[in-house]
Parts: structure tokens; C-alpha cells; sequence
């Protein structure tokens, strides 16, 4: 079984990116991440992100595509997935409100069966990444994170677990990734001390929470995960040195469960 490369979902530096996308990268390729998440271009051309990418030998591990966007641009952003040779498109998540009742939910299940047939007759893969609500609600008597998976067939989505929502909501994040082993590519390792007075999580650099992270990073590479992917909601401090310190944690006690290729570049 393969180790796990690792990868930085740029929502974490979305602050720095606003300034400076292109040099905000080339600091991340610096710091030693082998593959960066994108949740938005910064206006670039495809073609143009390309080239950056081969520059600065960064891999484009997926892409976050609102669902606006997958619902009425899905071909233009396979193409552009296409063009920086990016495998995921990932739906990042859904507006809650707009789920009132359990045939709400199973329109939504069909709707992700079409846009994951559509993205696997152009050699991508589709993904879902979860929030917290999908534990809340239900479909026949099931939590909706786990009937989603099991009314769309795997060759059409698969999952991008978000690993400290699983844990706010009380699931074991290592059981929960063994469930559902084989259908896991991606998996954000998310990080928090606890929540705020708006019940968000409050979260912190990889290793400063209270993730029990090596029985995740081990069950992840047991489940078959390719991307270990760093995302920290909010940055209290400077966002870079954040994710800096992130990659170092992993680095650090992570290597057993990690393909590295990049320690002679740091």
C-alpha cells in the first residue's frame, strides 16, 4: 500500500494569495508542499497556472468548484482541471438551507450521480468534502454523510473527508476513514483547539489540536488516501508560517506514513 503525499488546501492562505497569487505559491513550493488544493485561480489562465505549477514543481492535487459553479460551468472547469492536470474536482459544500426535507437530499444525490458521470467520461474524479451538517440530517433513518456514499456508486464520487468536522461531530475519524476504505483519496487534516462563541471550530496549526492524528494518518494510509491535505479555516497569526509549521508537524511524525520527494528543496 502506497504512503501519502502532501498537499496544502490554499483556502488556508487565501489572505496572502488576495495580494500576491503567483508569489504566494512560489512561497509555498518553497516551503516544501508537493501539492496545493486550489479553491479559486486568482484570475489565471489555465495555461498560465500550468506553467507556474511545472516552474515551481508543485502538483495540482484538486480543485474546490462551488456548486454554482459545477451546476452551470461544470465543462469550463473541467477544462481548466484538464489543462493543470488536476485528477479532483471536489464540491466543497452545500448552502444547508436549501435541505428541508429528505427528497431535497435525494434530488441532491441525483444530481451528484450526473456531474460524477460527467466528470469520469473526462477522465476525472468527483468528490465531496463535508462540513458538519451532514451528520445532522437524515435520509431513511441514515446520517446523510453516510447515505450520500451509499446511493452514489463510488465510480462516480468519491470522498474528501474533512477530518476535524468528522471529530466536532463525535464520529471516530479512524473508524469512520477504515468504513470507507478504497473510496478515499483525499483527506484534509484539519486541526482545532475546540470552538467560538459562533460554534465554529476555533482552528490551529496540525499537531496543536486535539485530533488523535497518527491513528488518522495511519487508518488514511491503511484506507488508501493519495493526498494528505493541510487546511486550517482560520489562521490566528500570519497564514504562511501557519502552514509552514503545519508541513514541519507532519514532517516531523508523519514520515512512516508519507511519500516525501521534496526534503532537499526546504
Amino acid at each position: 500500500m502506497g504512503k501519502m503525499r502532501i498537499g496544502l488546501q490554499l483556502y488556508t492562505v487565501r489572505d496572502e494569495l488576495a495580494g500576491d497569487f503567483a508569489g504566494t505559491l512560489r512561497k509555498v513550493a518553497a516551503m516544501g508542499y508537493e501539492g496545493v488544493e486550489f479553491a479559486g485561480y486568482g484570475g489565471m489562465a489555465a495555461q498560465e497556472l500550468k506553467g507556474l505549477l511545472d516552474e515551481l514543481g508543485l502538483e495540482a492535487a484538486g480543485s474546490h468548484v462551488n456548486i454554482a459553479r459545477i451546476r452551470h460551468h461544470l465543462r469550463e472547469e473541467i477544462t481548466y482541471l484538464q489543462t493543470i492536470r488536476a485528477q479532483y474536482l471536489v464540491c466543497p459544500c452545500l448552502n444547508a438551507l436549501e435541505f428541508q426535507s429528505e427528497e431535497d437530499w435525494r434530488k441532491q444525490f441525483a444530481e451528484f450521480n450526473e456531474v460524477g458521470r460527467i466528470c469520469a467520461g473526462e477522465g476525472l474524479t468527483f468528490c465531496y468534502h463535508n462540513h458538519a451538517f451532514e451528520f445532522k440530517h437524515t435520509v431513511d433513518g441514515q446520517q446523510v454523510f453516510d447515505a450520500l456514499y451509499d446511493t452514489v456508486l463510488a465510480s462516480l464520487l468519491q470522498m474528501e473527508m474533512d477530518t476535524g468536522w468528522v471529530h466536532y461531530v463525535g464520529r471516530d475519524v479512524a473508524a469512520c476513514i477504515s468504513r470507507y476504505t478504497g473510496r478515499l483519496p483525499l483527506v484534509h487534516l484539519k486541526d482545532y483547539e475546540g470552538t467560538d462563541e459562533e460554534g465554529k471550530l476555533r482552528t490551529t496549526v496540525v499537531g496543536q489540536g486535539v485530533l488523535p492524528l497518527q491513528e488518522i494518518l495511519r487508518a488514511s494510509r491503511e484506507a488508501g488516501a493519495r493526498w494528505v491535505i493541510v487546511e486550517q479555516d482560520r489562521c490566528y497569526g500570519p497564514s504562511l508560517p501557519c502552514a509552514g509549521s503545519s508541513l514541519q508537524w507532519l514532517l516531523d511524525h508523519g514520515s512512516e506514513f508519507l511519500e516525501y520527494n521534496r526534503i532537499g528543496e526546504r
